[in-house]
């Protein structure tokens, strides 16, 4: 296949913030052709919003159904390979499912779905077509990340014995979904949301990360859910302690209402032998702390990086690289995939380094955990799927 892979994009339209970081992560790598969107459930918001993006007014929908039905009918050579959902939660289930049945791979904003039962629905449709669900995950395609996951897989830690992560925000010290937030009145929404506010927006984050540079699967949680912010319908903070597969323990911590907090996403992984810290917003670089031995500081754009480390940095040491790149980097791999697939040739392991539907099936799992945990008085949850 000699040609971009083509996107169709359900929600993201003018004012929407995540529906622009897909389509410029998307554009970086010169793979994907943004085609067609149903970018709006206000049809006048729809039309301009096409208008904005420059798409020709004929693949300018005023629903998903619309947008699916009209392009399954058009020739192979015009019509799109994939769908990218940027709706809020409640809103990703059905386009998924529509997409998935009418034969076009689709990009997901995580959460996955509104329950545990939809994701596992999307995955019974992905495991039937054969097709390709990535889920944005956005901090595992950052290079150091990849570097931390590389050492901790090639056992230059030893066994795993502790992680620690955490995820603070401040942006919902108040409730400021009262004030004409729209991006905090859905998060905040069970209607909208799902069960949790903040263990489903970033926990969710904070969870992925440590399975994945760890290579562990958390088995057991106990948590501690809250509502500081009085009058809000979904917990804005919470604490979990953890239990992985292979006997490790762990502390998760999600906070929307760390005041003066920003997107402080960090990670500390401990073996027998060292430990590793990363920290999203210094992406950069990663410390590496040795037992009985100085500290050290990996830094991205290195010649010393693994080789996966190095597939996902674009530019010289030095020159900062952050979300979108890391962004950028689950698109690419995701549509590397696509074209094999399409070429009917098997993806490389790095090519399938992207969050799929099996991550966001256990998202949803953990959600439901820690909600069951936080509700009783028992102290730990089995993590079941």
């Amino acid at each position: 296949m000699n040609r971009k892979i083509r996107m169709g994009m359900v929600g993201g339209g003018k004012d929407a913030f995540i529906g622009a970081v897909h389509r410029i992560a998307a554009n970086m790598d010169g793979q994907v052709e943004f085609c067609c969107g149903a970018l709006s459930i206000n049809p006048e918001v729809a039309k301009e919003s096409g208008r904005m993006l420059f798409l020709p007014e004929d693949r300018v929908y005023m629903n998903f159904e619309e947008m699916i039905e009209k392009e399954s009918k058009l020739p192979a050579d015009k019509r799109i390979d994939f769908v990218t959902i940027v709706t809020p939660n409640f809103a990703h289930f059905a386009p998924a499912m529509l997409a998935l049945e009418n034969g076009f791979n689709v990009v997901i904003e995580k959460p996955i779905a509104l329950s545990l039962d939809e994701a596992k629905q999307l995955q019974k449709k992905v495991e039937e077509t054969g097709l390709v669900l990535c889920l944005t995950h956005t901090y595992s395609g950052y290079p150091m990340v990849k570097q931390a996951r590389q050492m901790v897989k090639e056992g230059k830690l030893g066994a795993i014995r502790k992680i620690m992560v955490e995820y603070p925000q401040g942006w919902l010290s108040t409730l400021t979904e009262r004030e004409g937030n729209a991006g905090a009145a859905w998060r905040t929404d069970p209607k909208k949301s799902g069960k949790s506010g903040c263990m489903g927006d970033i926990g969710t984050h904070a969870a992925q990360l440590a399975e994945y540079i760890s290579g562990l699967k958390i088995s057991k949680v106990c948590a501690d859910l809250n509502i500081v912010v009085e009058g809000r319908g979904l917990d804005d903070d919470g604490n979990v302690l953890l239990k992985f597969d292979n006997g490790a323990n762990g502390v998760l911590v999600a906070s929307q209402i760390a005041a003066g907090e920003e997107n402080a996403l960090k990670i500390k992984v401990y073996g027998e032998k060292g430990g590793l810290e990363w920290h999203q917003m210094e992406p950069n670089t990663l410390i590496v702390k040795w037992l009985n031995e100085p500290a050290q500081v990996y830094r991205a754009g290195q010649a010393y990086l693994s080789d996966i480390a190095k597939h996902n940095t674009r530019v010289p040491g030095g020159h900062p690289e952050g979300y979108l790149e890391a962004f950028a980097n689950i698109y690419r791999n995701f549509a590397s995939t696509v074209v094999a697939k399409i070429n009917g040739t098997t993806p490389t392991d790095a090519m399938l380094d992207f969050p799929r539907v099996e991550d966001g099936v256990r998202g949803m799992a953990f959600i439901d955990a820690v909600v069951a945990s936080s509700a009783s008085d028992q102290k730990w949850f089995d993590f079941k799927i």
